[in-house]
């Protein structure tokens, strides 16, 4: 097994290092109950700062999901799912091979959706007067990155962290039925330390995985960490810094943005996606003004790094089944904008006219 992506990393003395020249990986063995130190170590205050997702998500531990709650199962043949925490042990075993040599991050882990239940012998029992023990959940949704904080690269003072993760939702399942295959996002990018804002690009992206089992699930993990090219990723976000948007011509992709979901269909057909709403293009509008790292200079002009940041910055307010996908398009509508202020015949320039 190779991985031909090469890296940057950036030890405590700042010395860089480039390596990842088709590495050699010898296998591991997957055993998921003793994932108990996979080189893990807790992230730094600033992580908890600002979590990578917010909308109406909450913080919870792997601990937390293996003990504290159920499994779902496929109700005609009683088939247990793959968990949350197979999900995130999966990943760390897969990133493990690919990269035996760093240590990582606990994961960071966001839930949402929670489905309440009872224990058999609480049936008849008033919900204000269910003990503990006698009450059950799980969280229909989770999203979750892994930080290797040892591959790092510094864009515009910015300091990024190579990242993982992915998000797992049980209402894209139909439970209902027999075991089949089940479906994850999943995801290899870097995160802006400054913001704890995910870049995710293409490459490094895959919408839906079908698994069903854990050493399948791992497999294509493994190819998704394989099929990413780091070097390109890191050098189109560079290349961002090289164009400017104008005050006006900001405006003008905030106005157009705002009347895009609203044409007609054969009209929106021939314009590039933007999948952020009136809400992501309110809170780019304020942070324009307001964000700390990212606003306008003195003069009104923005850089596209500025603007992509600004975009992914809006994105922690999306629910977690559309966050990964948003986060993408952020990226490549980033990229579309900057070719069109050197190319008025592509098709973002729309955006700027």
């Amino acid at each position: 097994m190779h991985i031909n992506s090469s890296f940057t990393e950036s030890n405590s003395e700042n010395r860089s290092t480039n390596f990842g020249e088709d590495r050699q990986v010898s296998p591991v063995p997957v055993f998921l109950n003793y994932i108990e130190d996979p080189g893990l170590h807790e992230s730094s205050n600033i992580i908890h700062k600002s979590p990578f997702i917010e909308a109406n998500t909450e913080e919870v531990s792997l601990f937390h999901l293996k003990e504290k709650c159920v499994i779902p199962v496929f109700t005609k043949d009683n088939e247990i799912t793959l968990s949350h925490q197979e999900f995130i042990e999966t990943a760390l075993s897969a990133i493990g091979k690919m990269f035996p040599n760093e240590n990582l991050d606990t994961p960071e882990i966001r839930v949402s959706h929670q489905i309440k239940g009872r224990t058999p012998d609480a049936l008849h029992i008033a919900a204000k007067d269910l003990e503990e023990h006698q009450r059950t959940s799980y969280f229909e949704r989770m999203a979750f990155i892994i930080r290797v904080p040892g591959i790092t690269e510094t864009i515009n003072g910015n300091k990024l962290s190579l990242t993982i993760g992915g998000v797992r939702s049980y209402n894209l399942e139909n439970l209902y039925n027999k075991k089949t295959y089940e479906k994850f996002k999943f995801f290899i990018g870097f995160q802006n330390m400054v913001c704890c804002n995910l870049c995710v690009n293409t490459d490094g992206f895959q919408s839906e995985i079908r698994a069903m089992s854990y050493l399948d699930l791992e497999d294509k993990m493994l190819q998704v960490i394989q099929g990413y090219n780091a070097n390109q990723h890191l050098n189109t976000m560079k290349n961002l810094l090289e164009y400017s948007l104008s005050e006006r011509d900001f405006a003008q992709i905030i106005g157009k943005a705002r009347l895009y979901n609203y044409l007609p269909k054969k009209e929106k057909a021939l314009l590039p996606e933007l999948l952020l709403n009136d809400g992501h293009i309110n809170t780019v509008a304020k942070d324009y003004y307001q964000d700390e790292s990212f606003c306008r200079n003195a003069n009104g002009d923005i850089s596209i790094w500025e603007f992509y940041n600004l975009l992914t910055g809006s994105n922690k307010t999306s629910y977690v089944d559309t966050f990964l996908e948003r986060g993408v398009n952020a990226f490549n509508f980033s990229e579309g904008v900057s070719n069109a202020l050197s190319d008025s015949s592509t098709n973002y320039s729309w955006f700027l006219s």
